[in-house]
């Protein structure tokens, strides 16, 4: 698990948990938020166990301070050790992580897995740009969307039954 940010610089910001197996493709993640100079903390898991045990808390992820609770998921499908859907799955089951906003961000176009997605609760599906700059543009709107205008649950709220 790699963090963006020293952990002093990342007070307060937001914190997107990056769940990508493919190191090219998270170092151009990483390339692309810099560019974009978005105002997060940047958490990257490499397969999908090790996503669960972030968001669970579990083993090296039990300390909150270092290893905070994500704003927003970014989650490839084709992961080692366990799908991204079956990591969208377990999230959802989990109280306090149901409402975490989920954004599939993948190279797969098939409709199967976009139905799957979304059945399982994604809360956004994306297909991974192509070129550098396509995911520069790509991840400042994402931060424009989640950051800046989408209104959330507070985190007491969100697994609360009405």
């Amino acid at each position: 698990m790699e963090s963006m940010s020293d952990e002093d610089d990342a007070a307060g910001l937001p914190v997107i948990l990056l769940v990508e197996d493919n190191p090219d493709d998270v170092l151009l993640v990483r390339r692309a938020v810099k560019k974009a100079a978005l105002p997060v903390s940047l958490q990257v898991v490499a397969d999908g166990d090790e996503a669960v045990a972030y968001l669970d808390g579990g083993a090296q992820y039990g300390d909150r301070e270092r290893h905070p609770l994500p704003d927003l998921v970014l989650l490839d499908l084709k992961l080692p050790k366990r799908s991204g859907l079956e990591v969208l799955r377990w999230a959802r089951s989990q109280r306090g992580l149901d409402a975490t906003p989920v954004v599939v961000l993948t190279s797969s176009g098939e409709d199967e897995d976009i139905q799957k997605a979304y059945t399982l609760g994604a809360n956004s599906y994306l297909q991974k740009p192509v070129a550098f700059n396509g995911l520069v543009q790509l991840l400042s709107v994402l931060d424009l969307y989640w950051f800046r205008n989408n209104l959330t649950a507070p985190p007491a709220a969100a697994g609360a039954s009405y």
